[in-house]
């Protein structure tokens, strides 16, 4: 299958506005409502809307939401903005579908057991966890240019989950409140912590050793 005469292989299916939009507005309403949610249970707890802006922010889910919805937008908004053009590259565009599709995947495996959502914090739970990360990576997988991955592509991803656990634990240690139990070093201690924060960082990377993969195969059926 080949493309147009003159046009990159990669650019034959770029995504129509349409379907770039509707999914930059699932993406927004997500990371909204949870927004509105966090600041109205900060305030139900008798605690102030800062801490509520705080525990909102100390989240892998929402910036990693959030990191989609830049994805999303800049591009179609500010094409030729270096924002724009960053999110374009493939191998950013390859990496943000790494982090969500993990997003997904430690929610689903590890902690929704935990918890039973009801109502709004539902729908949030939904878009965030599900919605989001599903079609996140089927947009990417059929309709983002894969371009030449490269193997060591997910060592360079691996830094954002790396700084957001410094992020989380440095957090933590000044409000006294950590996002999830598997890094809550006051009831599992560094150690344990440490052990699954490595755990976590090698299962991404092996996700992401499977994005790579699966781009360099759409890459090449693409100039077939």
């Amino acid at each position: 299958m080949s493309a147009a005469p003159g046009e990159p292989a990669d650019r034959r299916n770029e995504p129509s506005s349409l379907v770039t939009g509707v999914l930059a507005g699932v993406a927004s309403a997500g990371v909204l409502l949870q927004f509105y949610l966090s600041l109205r249970l900060a305030s139900a707890n008798g605690q102030s809307l800062a801490f509520g802006v705080v525990s909102y922010f100390g989240y892998f889910t929402i910036l990693t939401n959030l990191l989609v919805c830049l994805a999303l937008a800049l591009p179609l908004l500010a094409r030729a903005s270096a924002g724009g053009r960053l999110f374009e590259r493939p191998s950013v565009a390859a990496g943000v579908a790494t982090s969500i599709a993990f997003v997904g995947l430690a929610y689903h495996l590890l902690l929704r057991h935990i918890w039973a959502p009801q109502g709004l914090q539902w729908l949030a739970d939904v878009l965030l966890h599900y919605a989001v990360p599903a079609s996140y990576v089927l947009y990417w997988w059929f309709a983002l240019p894969k371009g030449a991955l490269r193997w060591t592509d997910p060592l360079v991803w691996s830094a954002y989950p790396g700084v957001y656990l410094a992020y989380a634990l440095a957090r933590g240690a000044a409000i006294g409140s950590y996002p999830y139990p598997f890094i809550d070093v006051s009831a599992i201690g560094y150690g344990q912590a440490m052990i699954n924060a490595l755990g976590l960082l090698i299962a991404y990377i092996g996700l992401g050793l499977v994005v790579v993969s699966l781009g360099k195969v759409k890459a090449r059926y693409n100039k077939e």
